[in-house]
């Protein structure tokens, strides 16, 4: 994988650190399980009453917004 600089800061930001055998694919996936991680995580803090219900929202929203790369298609991940 060839990725643009935008994606690999973004990569890098999450810890994600690509190997030779690496494909656009497996990349996306390994950064869609932190993301999915991270929403149980939260929900978890809102069951555990760490996270107002009335705030749940506003702190997925947020990190929806820092897995924003999820959004960006495939194609546009990698350099031609």
């Amino acid at each position: 994988m060839n990725p643009r600089p935008e994606v690999a800061r973004a990569l890098a930001r999450h810890g994600i650190a690509l190997t030779p055998g690496d494909t656009v694919e497996t990349v996306r996936e390994r950064l869609n399980d932190l993301y999915v991680d991270a929403v149980r995580a939260i929900r978890e803090r809102q069951r555990a009453g760490e996270i107002a219900k009335a705030d749940y929202a506003g702190h997925v929203e947020r990190l929806r917004d820092e897995y924003s790369l999820l959004a960006l298609p495939l194609e546009l991940w990698e350099e031609r």
